[in-house]
């Protein structure tokens, strides 16, 4: 029998699921690393990365007992980040994260030279301070040493992994529509305006679509990893690309919202143009785009609250809230919370933002902190969708906050739309990336049956509206719209 190792390369973790050809999970492994907060910068180091990717490796040949029958290695992984390598390929330093707003005034320089519209036109988006080429820019003016170091850079924590593996330096098409750099009709680099900021274009590294090899393992990489020389390596997907197709989201009206450490709302489309609020996407399906609205604050609101109301005794903090949420009942006593943590990049853009409870009376319990919270995470997803064109006719619930039933039906009843969660969620950006490797292989002509496999009622729950519980959140919800410009005003001056 053959294997699949996938890698999704996240926020917090790299998971890794081994699948065999007909996408069953042999085995899985997660493991955590740190991000660092330095002065208001977020990064991480790729070795964490690395290191997590070796450790995985290593479970799945000794689960296999050969890594012979490993036939194609494939990786998805968060998007946004500026990795810079060296000759040999190695990370010069930390990795910039997406989430990382230190480079606002290259962006207004960036946005001076070449012009707004000019960006918008071709990348089909805003060009801000989380943009790669942005960061990129920064390094430049402010670690001038650093950058005389670079040979080529990379802008998904996966890239980085199938640097290590194959010495070639490689995205994805879907990574690189977040750089603020490509034509995304095209798929082609604007390198001219690289020079125009005096950036070298010789450090853009190659696009290719999910199912293209971005190469093979090297002797070295064999000889550290285990896996065969030779073995190909898949251009993957940024994790927005892999978690879309995940959800089977694929027609007019179909909208995926994916719960992660951050998460997003999106779909698919056939035409894409500029739209302000609207981040665009070359999708892993040819010819199609995603349009999606991101979110900094999605699953580690829920890590949050999990974390600040549960016991230290607690075995499972996910599980004490959960037990809370049992008695939860719809506008939590009155309680509201606004979820911008971490600052916010939709659907507003204030990286310096704060959470806020508003409401909170002495009859106030846990549960309904709780169940607030979580609302506060719908209603700015709600926020975030009323912003696209086109109009739901379901959405599809993925990631770790489609496991907590109770988010489903807050999701439900605040968004007013019938939700899907599929069955295993938790693989199925594994199996859509396996499904990548089937079409490149010619064993798929087409993603159509996984998109099947993936909508087939067998396999999904559905949460529909509760029609009292929406009435009670659309009284709500005009008052949480409320809450940012208020708290905003407070903070004008401060922050």
């Amino acid at each position: 029998m053959n294997f699949i190792a996938t890698f999704d390369v996240g926020t917090t973790a790299i998971k890794g699921v081994l699948l065999s050809e007909d996408r069953i999970c042999v085995c899985e492994k997660s493991i955590s690393y740190e991000t660092l907060f330095t002065g208001g910068y977020k990064e991480q180091r790729p070795k964490d990365w690395y290191t997590g990717f070796l450790e995985i490796t290593q479970l799945f040949i000794r689960q296999i007992d050969s890594a012979e029958s490993i036939t194609a290695i494939i990786m998805s992984g968060q998007m946004q980040d500026l990795i810079m390598l060296d000759q040999n390929l190695e990370s010069i330093g930390n990795a910039i994260l997406y989430s990382d707003s230190r480079a606002v005034s290259q962006a207004e320089l960036i946005l001076s030279r070449i012009g707004h519209k000019n960006i918008g036109n071709s990348t089909a988006n805003s060009l801000d301070a989380t943009m790669p080429f942005s960061k990129l820019l920064w390094i430049s003016q402010h670690q001038p040493n650093r950058y005389k170091r670079i040979h080529k850079v990379v802008f998904s924590a996966k890239d980085y992994l199938v640097a290590q593996l194959t010495g070639e330096a490689v995205t994805d098409v879907t990574t690189a529509s977040t750089v603020g750099l490509i034509d995304i009709k095209k798929k082609s680099w604007n390198s001219h305006w690289m020079t125009d900021v005096d950036l070298n274009a010789s450090f853009l590294p190659k696009s290719l679509y999910c199912h293209e090899i971005a190469g093979y393992v090297t002797k070295g990489s064999a000889e550290h990893t285990g896996y065969c020389e030779g073995t190909p390596v898949y251009a993957g997907a940024g994790d927005a690309g892999a978690t879309t197709l995940a959800s089977g989201t694929a027609s007019h009206g179909q909208f995926s919202i994916n719960i992660g450490t951050t998460g997003h709302v999106a779909y698919v489309t056939d035409h894409v143009e500029y739209q302000e609020g609207v981040f665009h996407l070359a999708s892993i399906i040819p010819d199609s785009y995603i349009c999606a609205v991101p979110f900094l604050n999605a699953g580690n609101v829920h890590q949050w609250v999990s974390g600040v109301l549960s016991p230290e005794t607690c075995q499972s903090r996910y599980q004490f809230i959960g037990d809370l949420l049992l008695q939860h009942v719809p506008g939590s006593g009155g309680v509201m919370f606004l979820p911008y943590m971490i600052g916010e990049r939709f659907p507003v853009v204030d990286p310096h933002m704060k959470g806020c409870f508003v409401g909170l009376t002495p009859e106030t319990s846990q549960g309904d902190l709780a169940g607030s919270v979580l609302e506060g995470v719908a209603f700015s997803l709600r926020q975030g969708i009323e912003r696209f064109k086109v109009k739901p006719i379901e959405i599809c619930l993925v990631g770790g906050g489609a496991k907590t039933k109770r988010w489903c039906q807050i999701f439900a009843d605040i968004l007013g739309y019938p939700v899907r969660v599929c069955l295993n969620s938790e693989y199925l950006p594994s199996v859509a990336l396996s499904s990548s490797v089937q079409f490149a292989k010619g064993m798929d002509k087409e993603y159509d049956k996984f998109l099947a496999e993936v909508q087939n009622v067998e396999h999904c729950i559905w949460y529909d509206p509760d029609p009292e519980a929406v009435r009670q959140y659309n009284k709500m919800y005009p008052l949480y719209l409320k809450m940012y410009p208020l708290l905003r005003q407070m903070y004008e001056g401060v922050c």
